[in-house]
């Protein structure tokens, strides 16, 4: 009888790769996990169930077929591995990489339920995908014929992509415009290399480059630009992302070095480039021997504490008004960024700031948790008398981020939008009211994760193909 593959997590325990020590990896911004060797990814996928429902699929936005690439991993049959993967998925070596795990498919993992410890999914992914690079295994794409329709795509960033992507393959002339001067949106400026190194988000560009995308970069999308490519395409996908940052409006916030997030990865990401970053060379967006404090607790906060430790502040704070247990961003980044030497002040919240022309400290009150609100979770409620100051000479905003004005921006005023400014689109295929426009991704969801704009990209760009087939026959009635 031959030998069972999988099913081996009762005599296998969770093995993740190996993590470079926190004082080495904090002097740079390499990503801290090493690869994993053939023989461990194997082993680690032999510990899959192969359940008969897999929660870990389920609980997968794009619904990965987890357990087959496992299974196939495990037998060493990586390239139908890396096909079944890519299957479902456009970017799964990004998704390895920063999708939160352990609050999708590895967190509902069965065998995680019965003590033994999660598949290390997310690893194995990562994997399997740079060994298909490694292989040349990933070609661009060779649609079997070209169409004459053609799709314009507005942002660059995972959603956007997403849908080139599958638009391309299907033989769609695809033409992606974008603000910066280069493709990847907030997988290139927002993410620091120590999640996410930019060679791998550039060579997916390069990738759809070569398949045919066009990318009209360093292009500001306003009035005339927008009617300008909705004249020029069938179809038009707005992809932008949610870019204007939550401010704070208290005492003291129009100081000097109050600073907001996006501002400060960005400089730093375009440091790492090689750059020219007036911001970052003057002092202003460099953490470099200052006392940082953080305000927020989301997967951006941790972006930015863990960023202003690797440039050299001399302390890290992060202030968040719930508890850890209530931190929306990944424990496991928390975890990393406290190895790192990130101190949290957990219950804390700003009240103002303090200095004459630039801040030099925030004024902090300590919170505690009062009874649940109408959803279950618990209110933070000001404890009267408990304030400090907490002394700064950077302070990072990373509140979240909202939508822009986009029907002002793009001269649209009909552009259906939602009371907090998302733009109104049909669950799933992305369309909207607009004839022949699109949304995708944090526009119409507001800020989310990056697994769930590739998702929505990829729904998008089917909706448009069987739209742009249907066509003929509308016409021929």
């Amino acid at each position: 009888m031959a030998k069972q593959p999988m099913l081996k997590f009762v005599q296998i325990n969770r093995d993740m790769p190996a993590k470079r020590d926190a004082t080495v990896r904090r002097e740079d911004f390499d990503e801290i996990y090493a690869e994993y060797a053939a023989a461990k990814a194997e082993e680690q996928a032999s510990r899959c169930s192969q359940c008969g429902v897999p929660y870990c699929q389920s609980h997968c936005p794009l619904h990965n077929n987890i357990p087959d690439w496992l299974h196939l991993t495990a037998t060493g049959r990586l390239e139908e591995a890396y096909a079944t993967s890519q299957a479902t998925n456009t970017f799964p070596e990004i998704c390895g990489r920063i999708c939160p795990q352990d609050r999708l498919c590895e967190g509902n993992c069965v065998i995680e339920q019965s003590g033994h410890g999660t598949v290390t999914i997310g690893s194995v992914e990562k994997y399997i995908t740079d060994t298909a690079w490694d292989k040349g295994w990933v070609l661009p794409n060779a649609p079997s014929r070209e169409r004459s329709e053609s799709v314009g795509i507005i942002g660059a960033g995972p959603g956007g992509l997403a849908a080139a992507d599958m638009l391309r393959k299907a033989g769609v002339q695809v033409t992606v415009y974008d603000r910066y001067d280069r493709a990847g949106g907030l997988l290139m400026y927002g993410i620091p290399g120590f999640k996410l190194e930019k060679d791998v988000v550039q060579r997916r560009n390069d990738l759809l480059a070569d398949g045919g995308v066009t990318f009209e970069l360093n292009c500001d999308v306003d009035a005339a630009k927008f009617a300008e490519i909705r004249e020029q395409h069938n179809a038009v996908v707005i992809a932008t992302g949610v870019y204007k940052s939550r401010d704070l409006a208290m005492p003291g916030s129009g100081l000097a070095g109050i600073e907001k997030a996006i501002d400060f990865l960005t400089a730093s990401n375009r440091k790492s480039f090689g750059d020219a970053v007036e911001e970052f060379d003057n002092g202003r967006l460099n953490a470099e021997g200052k006392k940082v404090v953080v305000i927020g607790g989301g997967d951006t906060a941790m972006d930015c504490v863990r960023t202003s430790i690797r440039q050299g502040a001399t302390s890290v704070k992060c202030l968040y008004r719930r508890d850890r247990a209530n931190m929306p961003g990944s424990m496991r980044e928390t975890q990393n960024a406290e190895e790192e030497g990130v101190i949290f002040e957990w219950l804390s919240a700003p009240k103002g700031f303090t200095g004459d022309d630039t801040v030099n400290g925030v004024l902090v009150q300590k919170m505690r948790l009062g009874q649940p609100d109408a959803s279950g979770r618990q209110a933070p409620e000001v404890i009267e008398g408990a304030d400090y100051v907490e002394e700064a000479d950077l302070v990072i905003k990373a509140l979240g981020f909202e939508p822009e004005d986009l029907p002002t921006l793009f001269g649209q005023p009909d552009l259906p939008v939602t009371r907090w400014g998302t733009v109104k689109a049909a669950f799933q295929s992305g369309e909207t009211e607009m004839e022949g426009v699109y949304a995708v991704g944090d526009i119409v969801r507001g800020a989310s994760l990056v697994v769930w704009a590739i998702k929505d990209g990829r729904d998008c760009a089917e909706a448009i193909l069987k739209k742009l087939d249907a066509a003929p026959a509308i016409a021929a009635e």
